[in-house]
């Protein structure tokens, strides 16, 4: 890297005579060009002025070149016009998208001639022709993956025809995280901008493993209507980004966001980075995408999970009893019992038995007993071959309800009367409008609400910085573990039947399971940490409990749920609650929440209350 930066340092010192003179004016109008902002990655700066997201020094040849583009554009053309004695280090080989700009802008025709092999032969490997944005759906058991990611994969000229997408290139950003941070400092430190992000382009088959195998993540493939041109000007900008960092943040400098500023670069006359000020949530940001007319076609790759869960969806109980002693001993092949079945069903269980097989090795080093039990299976699988697996495309990720939800709502409180008032920043909780989501998953980040009392009383009523459930249900081949988490503050009965406001941690794990095709029940075991004035220590903890159904039904999702904390200085807390939404519209909900709360401390309360949500971002 340090010979990079000589080289470059060398080029910017040669003789300036070399380069051409351009009046201020002409300068001014080319760094103040869509396409030059987009190859620096500027915005407009709180104060004025520009900044660039890039955080890395050596992307700029002006040693204020992150704040003003016209030095970088001046740098720059300098630069070009170096001795090419560097080679592969020369301006020209280090930033091929510049080069070819300005080349066209300023007619340079004198430019002197480098061989950049390195990039010549990069590129050629990378053969870019089209491009495909590709959507890994949420995975709630992964911190990383709670909301989806996008990246895009650049395909040569004969991928659709010969069916070779698995031989492109994806382009992706992510944080660049060294040594084995655990779930939670990853979580923390991606909220924080505890990580440099980093551009890397890496075979799409690797990726494609990654995410359908080991994260168990269903795959949307949205293929542009980007040009061959448009393609490759967005990877050779890729080449200008190696090795060099970014600021990255969950919520907004994330991939989703990278990602656009590339598609800008591809088609400059693009506006997308600008609708997302705030927060870039990976499905909102591919229906910028699909608005902006990028898209011409959608494909869908089902994960292994969904896969195997799809073949054992017909299978009896018994019938997925034979899956599990078949997959683990092939030798339940040639029971009678076995031999007994229909043929078909034979076939269907075998099937099912691979794919088992399969799923497990997820993961895990090559282990020769299982590479031989697959073996057995797939030759079982030949003499008894079952039907092709269909499935079902789920409804696009896109087509959910916004990311952002407003909430007000009127109800009462024991005798009090009172309206409430909400923001949630993201993204989804177990009673919203379902369509997109999957049933049972929950993601809530920075959520306020403020209640109005009568007599003109004003509360903060909750806030919490996170609210995560995943209630994934078991069955007779997998057995996941449900979960959830949330922190923040929130209003719990306290002495002579007043409110307080509290401060508390709290999570649970226990199980999900399918009692109908479209209702979920849970029960998890909670634990809790709460400060509270009420209580005598500075923090208390306590055990409890969280159980209920959850049922989508033709106006929406109803659940009815019931929770107990028992706190080790004897204060008991519960409570029963129902609640069914009514889907107006994908972006417009109304929401009726009754409850009632237990506590020691105080009288039991009930309340009641009727809540309009608009999902908007």
């Amino acid at each position: 890297m340090l010979k990079r930066l000589a080289s470059l340092a060398l080029c910017v010192c040669a003789p300036l005579s070399a380069a051409p003179q351009i009046d201020h004016s002409r300068l001014q109008q080319l760094a103040s060009d869509p396409f030059w902002i987009s190859l620096g990655h500027y915005e407009t700066a709180k104060l004025g002025g520009w900044r660039s997201y890039v955080s890395d020094p050596k992307f700029f040849l002006a040693s204020d070149g992150a704040e003003h583009p016209d030095a970088e554009l001046k740098a720059t053309l300098d630069a070009l016009y170096a001795p090419a004695s560097s080679g592969n280090q020369h301006a020209q080989c280090v930033y091929p998208a510049r080069t070819r700009w300005l080349k066209a802008q300023l007619n340079l025709s004198d430019l002197p001639t480098v061989d950049c092999n390195e990039f010549n032969q990069w590129f050629k490997d990378v053969s870019p022709h089209s491009t495909v944005m590709i959507f890994p759906a949420a995975y709630l058991n992964s911190p990383s993956s709670m909301f989806g990611h996008t990246l895009l994969r650049i395909d040569q000229a004969d991928v659709q025809s010969n069916h070779t997408a698995l031989l492109s290139y994806a382009i992706n950003f992510g944080a660049y995280i060294e040594g084995s941070d655990n779930s939670i400092l990853y979580a923390w430190k991606g909220l924080m901008g505890g990580y440099p992000g980093l551009f890397a382009l890496v075979p799409y088959q690797e990726k494609l493993s990654e995410y359908r195998s080991l994260e168990n993540r269903d795959l949307w493939e949205y293929r542009l209507n980007l040009t061959q041109a448009e393609t490759e000007r967005m990877v050779e900008h890729v080449w200008e980004l190696k090795q060099i960092k970014f600021d990255y943040f969950f919520f907004d400098e994330n991939c989703s966001y990278r990602l656009l500023e590339l598609l800008q670069v591809a088609r400059p006359s693009l506006r997308l980075t600008g609708q997302f000020p705030l927060t870039a949530i990976p499905t909102d940001t591919v229906k910028a995408v699909k608005e902006a007319g990028l898209v011409e076609k959608i494909e869908y790759r089902p994960s292994r999970e969904r896969e195997l869960l799809e073949r054992a969806k017909p299978l009896s109980s018994d019938e997925q009893q034979w899956v599990l002693k078949v997959s683990a001993d092939q030798q339940q092949l040639q029971e009678p019992a076995f031999k007994a079945l229909p043929r078909d069903r034979q076939a269907l269980i075998i099937d099912a038995a691979y794919r088992l097989e399969r799923y497990r090795a997820n993961g895990q080093e090559r282990d020769p007993q299982r590479a031989q039990r697959s073996f057995e299976l797939l030759r079982a699988i030949n003499r008894n071959p079952p039907p092709e697996l269909s499935i079902e495309r789920p409804g696009l990720p896109e087509d959910g309800h916004e990311s952002r939800t407003w909430q007000v709502g009127v109800g009462t409180h024991g005798d009090q009367a009172f309206g409430e008032y909400g923001l949630r920043m993201a993204y989804h909780d177990l009673n919203d409008n379902a369509d997109g989501f999957p049933l049972g998953a929950q993601i809530e980040i920075l959520q306020m609400k403020l209640r109005q009392y009568e007599g003109n009383h004003w509360q903060l009523q909750q806030l919490d910085l996170a609210t995560i459930r995943s209630l994934t249900p078991r069955n007779e081949l997998l057995q996941p573990w449900s979960w959830q988490v949330t922190g923040g503050l929130e209003r719990v009965p306290g002495k002579h039947d007043d409110e307080t406001l509290v401060s508390h941690v709290n999570g649970g794990g226990g199980g999900t399971w399918q009692l109908s095709e479209n209702m979920l029940g849970f029960a998890l075991g909670t634990v809790r940490v709460e400060h509270n004035a009420d209580f005598a220590g500075f923090i208390t903890p306590a055990a409890g409990f969280n159980t209920g159904l959850l049922w989508k039904n033709p106006l929406g999702n109803f659940s009815v749920e019931a929770k107990g904390d028992y706190f080790t200085n004897g204060e008991v807390r519960r409570s029963l609650s129902l609640n069914q939404q009514w889907e107006l519209s994908r972006n417009l909900g109304l929401r009726l929440s009754a409850q009632r709360e237990f506590s020691h401390l105080a009288t039991a309360e009930n309340e009641v209350m009727l809540e309009l949500k608009w999902y908007h971002y």
